[in-house]
């Protein structure tokens, strides 16, 4: 597409020239931060290169649409300056929120960074035209994910994939995700809540928007000063274009701005890599924008030929409709079937549960619908074990991603109960989507035992004030077969009848020392044995009795004596 004077520049085959023809008038105007390059080269950031390392977008492609200027012939306009319009300059009303909720968090947070909303609304604009025009529901999530080109080397950088697709539905490279662009491994590092869902989403404005401003504001920059500016800027893409493009962005919203409806955004049209996947296809890196012209050898910019400005009526600088014949966009992408989900539910199975060790024998089991109630298939579903538990999906992971089979369903992956027993939730969520979230109540019971036993019968005795000289050692079974790691009482009782604990009599010692006649603390080993600790005996005697009990309702009860030893016999007289 011809590049117009008087109404937009568009990068082409001259987007050397035409950058810095933009910049130049950024500068004539005594934009802050923005110098022409001297010999009318290239415009350059005052010393400042890029960093080494990873950039937030994995240096994706992003749009090179400039702002407007006024037109060359109106009257005193030397050189020609940014004109706020009122279809460019507006911002849709939840994205511009957003911006500004994330300069005030960080205000608060972070004041010596400095960071103006306007400068996200620049990234924002150059990253994805404002979430696709402000395509967003009224929490500020896209209605679909918005995914950067596949990261697979070929015309890209190439990223292996670090989310398992959780993000980018990609689990073998990684793209970009959100109106902010971050790769899955920049936001799992800075991804942020700040719309307080308990979610960090990066397909969310005010999540990425705000985690924006905290990764331009690492490393202690301050973005009033020039060079910090700079840095922030190439760290999030590292390319001098896409410097100067935000830079003239970021120059043209600070002149003034207004808020426009969601959805009535202006989409960008030209991307710096053309729009092309490298397979040949024109596609565009945001699903549903508008993609611009495929480049050709000749013409690597994807221009149509030389800018040349359009005619315009003297008095009123009004451009002249543009001659250029229409680029006819090439077809929308299918959207992959996340993109298509509109919701999940139970599909049965019944409440997972499980004992203390064991796997469980159902599995949460879901159903992936679309708007229509239609099953859809080829989904990727997170699977996220929550709560305070130690169960663990198979491989001792907390997350699995799970894809929808017949009937759009998914279960969930081999799930092994911990220790910890109790309740703790299974959580399903779509990939990349907003959507309500199914929470899968599951339950770990205490392991079991059905019968004690002792393993030997000598007679348990003590003189008073003193110890049994003889460990109790019992062996724990559930329906015949060993019971590991179940958990014993020991109480020292009044009655076989009478279970509450006796005051006198036999007692164990805590850490301390001190005298303790319930224990609570004891488990069987992996062979359901258990050795009790010592025995100690006070200066009462008698038989008393200590009672053992398990979960599943095993019990053994037993008789531990306490006597004087008898007086020795005395010797007989010798004949």
């Amino acid at each position: 597409m011809a590049a117009q004077f008087g109404r937009r520049l568009r990068k082409g085959a001259t987007t050397t020239a035409v950058a810095a023809v933009a910049v130049a008038a950024l500068s004539a105007s005594q934009a802050p931060g923005v110098a022409p390059a001297a010999g009318g080269g290239d415009a350059q950031s005052s010393g400042a290169t890029p960093p080494s390392g990873s950039s937030a977008t994995g240096n994706s492609p992003y749009y090179t649409d400039l702002p407007p200027l006024n037109s060359p012939n109106k009257p005193g306009a030397s050189p020609r300056l940014p004109e706020v319009g009122p279809a460019e300059a507006g911002i849709p009303a939840t994205v511009l929120a957003a911006y500004k909720q994330a300069e005030q968090t960080v205000a608060a947070s972070d004041p010596g960074c400095r960071v103006p909303w306007q400068l996200l609304a620049a990234i924002g604009k150059v990253e994805s035209g404002q979430a696709r025009g402000g395509r967003v529901d009224a929490n500020g999530t896209t209605f679909s994910p918005i995914l950067g080109p596949v990261l697979n080397g070929v015309g890209f950088a190439n990223i292996s994939d670090t989310d398992n697709g959780a993000y980018d539905g990609d689990r073998t490279h990684d793209r970009a995700v959100g109106p902010m662009q971050f790769i899955p491994s920049t936001w799992a590092t800075w991804g942020q809540d700040a719309n307080s869902d308990g979610r960090k989403d990066p397909n969310n404005i005010y999540d990425a928007a705000l985690a924006a401003a905290k990764y331009l504001c690492a490393g202690g920059r301050d973005l009033s000063v020039k060079e910090d500016l700079d840095k922030a800027i190439l760290s999030y893409n590292r390319s001098r274009e896409y410097l100067r493009t935000v830079l003239s962005w970021f120059e043209y919203y600070k002149r003034g701005t207004h808020e426009v409806p969601d959805g009535s955004g202006v989409l960008p049209v030209d991307r710096s890599d053309g729009g092309s996947t490298g397979t040949g296809t024109t596609t565009p890196a945001v699903p549903g924008a508008t993609p611009g012209p495929s480049p050709s050898p000749s013409n690597p910019g994807g221009s149509t030929g030389s800018p040349k400005p359009s005619p315009s009526n003297p008095e009123t600088g009004t451009p002249a409709p543009d001659p250029s014949p229409p680029t006819t966009p090439a077809p929308t992408p299918t959207p992959p079937p996340a993109a298509t989900v509109f919701g999940i539910e139970n599909a049965g199975g019944g409440r997972p549960t499980a004992v203390a060790g064991q796997d469980f024998a159902v599995l949460p089991k879901v159903r992936a619908k679309s708007r229509s109630g239609q099953s859809v298939v080829g989904a990727d579903l997170v699977f996220e074990i929550v709560g305070a538990t130690d169960a663990r999906f198979s491989g001792n992971r907390t997350t699995a991603v799970v894809r929808t089979g017949a009937g759009g369903i998914a279960v969930a992956p081999a799930l092994k109960a911990g220790e910890k027993t109790g309740d703790f939730t299974v959580r399903v969520t779509v990939t990349g989507r907003a959507l309500p979230r199914l929470d899968c109540t599951a339950t770990v019971t205490p392991r079991q035992a059905d019968a004690l036993a002792r393993t030997g019968d000598k007679e348990l005795t003590a003189a008073p004030a003193s110890e049994f000289a003889d460990a109790v050692e019992v062996k724990a079974t559930f329906k015949g077969e060993a019971a590991a790691r179940v958990a014993v009482t020991a109480t020292m009782v009044t009655s076989a009848d009478d279970p509450a604990e006796n005051t006198k009599g036999p007692y164990f010692k805590d850490a301390e020392g001190k005298p303790v006649r319930t224990l609570t603390e004891l488990r069987t080993d992996a062979d359901g044995m258990l050795v009790l600790p010592k025995i100690f005996s006070d200066d009462e005697s008698g038989t008393f009795l200590l009672r053992l009990t398990t979960e599943g309702g095993a019990t053994l009860t037993l008789e531990l004596k306490v006597a004087a030893p008898e007086a020795a016999a005395p010797e007989a007289p010798p004949a």
